[in-house]
């Protein structure tokens, strides 16, 4: 959650998740801590689901405890989360059920039964969004299969940051840069494929108007301000695709970069102000999705974090907890470029034990099999390194432009070695920072929309007026060009193109 001297917010993404305040003094922002929580799904049965009525418990907490014993009032606040998921309201406003989580296998399926009604190519051009299983479009026609009888002319879909708003506000309307994730858009454009939802069967009273960042959709309700003790609060929509909110916060002046937000998942890319459509594009796995000016970042989806934050677990229930600095640490001494992995595989995709599918994944490649955690957890990180240098050269071809530059946001800026092995890799200098760019972007967009600040680009000012950076320049650039060279054997789509 961001909390400030005007404006509030909250950020939910898929594991802990801070509420924070913001205050902002017209040059700078500094942001604070409020309460923190736990975001797992939850296998029930054959399915997996995010616990949506916990979530909004702990919204209410954070509020509360952001309120209490302030000295200033706090006008708004802002809801962030990832992309794709969704929980459908009826009439009378009551939850139909918890929203499923993007990793639930049931989408699969969905994604086949769609793509005999749209095909692959046609879908990308309708939509601008590359077809993977966890898109909504594909968890959406599951529920309208599955759950026909719960969906009346008057149950609306509503987003994770949307839902949420609703909950707080009664008002019902979805965000452009977190539908623009959905895969029901026209390729973009902030307005609903009318003709792609008729092809595959979903009814179109499904789907409330959409709303730019920076919209505010009304104040808490009655029952809320009784409920928390509060004093009336807006409720604005920002770029509630985190993604979105942190591309806004990322301090640069020059247009001309290539981001990485770096978290669970590392989404990488560049802002540009048409979508990239072509079947390279397609084929090499970019996707476009929408950004808080209206424009369009076109990027690449890949699993980031999420493979270290998967060996920490599994290490925690084998009795050996470390903390992210131990792992640096660990990954620092031992040997590089003794084996790679392809961290998007959809092997890695499941929660489980990932140190033995890594280590599996090394053997069936004939590779050295990693045999410490140091190990391990160096493959990662070079593995993640390599990863983003071939999502650089990518971008190269499909834009006909080489980003000279990277700016890496999120909590992967906190990891020297992904930083400074990502610099080597790609052959480019890495600026890090701020690894609160999602926090600092929802506040200032919130700012945008009460007029204490004109436009995006004073947004970036105050970013690099109020969080340091730090800028990695490539080292041992022949060492990683041979690695690059035995990944790229490795890697069939990198061969081929």
């Amino acid at each position: 959650m961001q909390f400030g001297n005007t404006c509030a917010g909250c950020r939910l993404r898929c594991r802990k998740r801070p509420g924070r305040s913001g205050a902002f003094d017209g040059n700078r922002l500094d942001l604070q801590e409020i309460h923190r929580f736990a975001n797992d799904p939850v296998q029930l049965g054959d399915g997996l689901y995010w616990d949506f009525l916990r979530l909004f418990h702990e919204l209410k907490q954070g509020i509360v405890k952001g309120t209490q014993g302030n000295s200033y009032t706090i006008r708004s606040i802002a809801i962030d989360t990832w992309g794709v998921d969704y929980g459908l309201v009826d009439g009378e406003g009551r939850l139909c059920r918890n929203p499923h989580h993007y990793r639930d296998s049931r989408h699969a399926r969905y994604m086949e039964e769609a793509l005999h009604m749209v095909n692959e190519t046609e879908l990308y051009s309708m939509s601008g969004v590359l077809p993977q299983q966890i898109n909504t479009v594909f968890q959406l026609l599951g529920s309208v299969r599955e759950s026909a009888e719960m969906i009346k002319s008057d149950t609306r879909m509503l987003f994770m940051p949307d839902l949420f708003h609703y909950y707080l506000s009664g008002q019902q309307a979805c965000e452009y840069t977190i539908a623009s994730t959905s895969g029901l858009l026209h390729a973009g454009k902030p307005q609903w494929n009318e003709q792609l939802i008729s092809r595959l069967g979903i009814p179109e009273t499904l789907f409330p108007p959409i709303v730019q960042s920076g919209t505010v959709l009304g104040q808490f309700s009655d029952a809320i301000v009784t409920e928390l003790r509060t004093g009336p609060m807006q409720v604005v929509s920002v770029g509630s695709h985190d993604t979105a909110s942190a591309l806004a916060a990322i301090p640069v002046t020059d247009p001309d970069f290539a981001f990485i937000s770096c978290g669970t998942w590392s989404l990488m890319g560049v802002e540009r102000e048409f979508p990239v459509l072509n079947d390279r594009s397609r084929e090499l796995g970019f996707t476009n999705e929408g950004t808080v000016s209206g424009h369009i970042r076109t990027l690449k989806n890949r699993s980031g974090l999420w493979l270290l934050q998967e060996c920490k677990r599994q290490w925690e229930r084998e009795n050996q907890p470390f903390s992210h600095e131990e792992l640096v640490r660990l990954a620092d001494a031992a040997t590089s470029h003794q084996c790679f992995v392809m961290p998007g595989d959809e092997v890695y995709l499941p929660p489980g034990n990932m140190p033995e599918r890594i280590r599996q994944q090394c053997k069936t490649s004939g590779q050295n099999v990693p045999d410490t955690n140091g190990a391990v957890v160096r493959c990662i990180l070079e593995s993640l390194a390599l990863e983003f240098r071939q999502t650089l050269d990518e971008l190269e071809w499909i834009t006909g432009v080489r980003p000279p530059v990277i700016h890496m946001v999120g909590g992967g800026v906190h990891n020297r070695l992904l930083c400074q092995f990502t610099a080597n890799a790609a052959g480019v200098p890495v600026i890090a920072g701020p690894a609160e760019a999602t926090s600092a972007g929802n506040c200032m967009l919130q700012y945008i929309a009460h007029g204490e600040v004109s436009n995006l680009s004073e947004v970036r000012e105050v970013m690099a007026a109020s969080f340091a950076t730090k800028k990695y320049m490539p080292e041992d650039t022949d060492q990683w060009q041979e690695a690059y060279g035995t990944y790229q054997q490795l890697n069939p789509m990198v061969a081929k193109h």
